[in-house]
């Protein structure tokens, strides 16, 4: 087993529930509320260090640029904010919902930023995946339309750490993976019975780990070769939450993988060893959950932040090597 201990919490927490929390290059935090607010930290001392004015509805998804300088943001409503973290500037904003500007507009739900830079991406309720600029002179417009086959809700999207590809779960509990350059579905899952609402990639974008509403995270082989094959699809299955899995990361060295779940409890699983090897409590569901994207120390299994229920920014690390 390992010993994760709560080394910092937060000075001015959310007032309502966080449902989305990056950890930066630049050793910051951002988190996003249905409070309306999303918010900068410092990961130091819990400080807020920015944080940009409330919107109307709850900000759903949030997605970090990997040198920690813009966080991209979607509201409830299918509005999309590109925050210039360096500048505290919002340098894009793009109202997916308006029809009125685009024939077939999709409000999106979640949405992912290129790690090139150049796009983001963004589920919709019918299924698709669509493909906007991420460029502030021509934010949100749309450049491709990804389709999955499936008129069911998507629940999440994130590219892979090359930005070659992105994934899609969706309510079903269906997963696919899109390459980007030819803009064709390369892989289907159907692992889970239930909704997928979280996606993780490992960093080499070998593997990719879901999270469910079936209480199960399902660990996949997503490799493609150069002839174009799959990988082999699922690998492993964790289980031992007791309820809903709201949210999965895999820690940057890749041995180790941490959920949040419906039933108050974060665990930290041993990707290799298929277990878990930590459970922490927490006074109400967890939302979010996302590793430090530093590279641990030997001997040390790192650190990650959470967020949920309580509107709190939790940092966890790692106590050593573990019992």
């Amino acid at each position: 087993s390992l010993a994760f201990v709560n080394a910092l919490e937060c000075k001015e927490p959310h007032s309502d529930e966080i449902w989305a929390v990056a950890w930066t290059a630049n050793n910051t935090a951002v988190s996003a509320s249905a409070d309306g607010t999303v918010k900068q930290w410092d990961s130091a001392s819990g400080q807020v260090l920015m944080s940009r004015p409330p919107h109307n509805l709850a900000i759903v998804s949030l997605s970090v640029s990997p040198d920690g300088k813009f966080a991209l943001y979607n509201g409830l409503d299918g509005t999309t904010w590109l925050w210039d973290l360096q500048a505290d500037m919002v340098v894009g904003r793009h109202e997916s919902y308006d029809r009125s500007a685009v024939q077939g507009a999709e409000p999106s739900w979640s949405v992912s930023l290129n790690p090139n830079g150049a796009t983001y991406a963004g589920t919709s309720s019918s299924g698709n995946v669509n493909i906007y600029s991420a460029n502030p002179d021509s934010f949100g417009t749309r450049q491709a339309v990804l389709t999955s086959g499936r008129s069911r809700h998507g629940m999440d999207c994130v590219h892979s750490p090359d930005g070659t590809r992105v994934a899609l779960s969706n309510e079903a509990g269906q997963v696919f993976i899109f390459d980007l350059e030819s803009q064709a579905l390369t892989s289907t899952y159907s692992s889970h019975a239930m909704c997928v609402r979280s996606l993780a990639w490992s960093s080499d974008g070998q593997l990719l780990l879901t999270a469910s509403d079936d209480k199960r995270l399902i660990l996949h082989d997503v490799r493609s070769t150069p002839s174009g094959k799959p990988g082999s699809g699922a690998v492993a299955t964790l289980t031992g939450h007791s309820s809903w899995v709201l949210s999965t990361s895999i820690s940057p060295d890749g041995r180790l993988a941490a959920s949040g779940s419906a039933d108050k409890t974060i665990k930290v699983w041993d990707l290799s060893a298929r277990a878990a090897v930590s459970t922490l409590q927490e006074s109400g569901e967890v939302w979010s959950v996302a590793w430090s994207p530093k590279p641990p120390a030997p001997g040390i299994a790192g650190a990650f932040i959470t967020g949920g229920q309580d509107g709190h920014v939790r940092w966890w690390r790692s106590a050593g090597i573990g019992a």
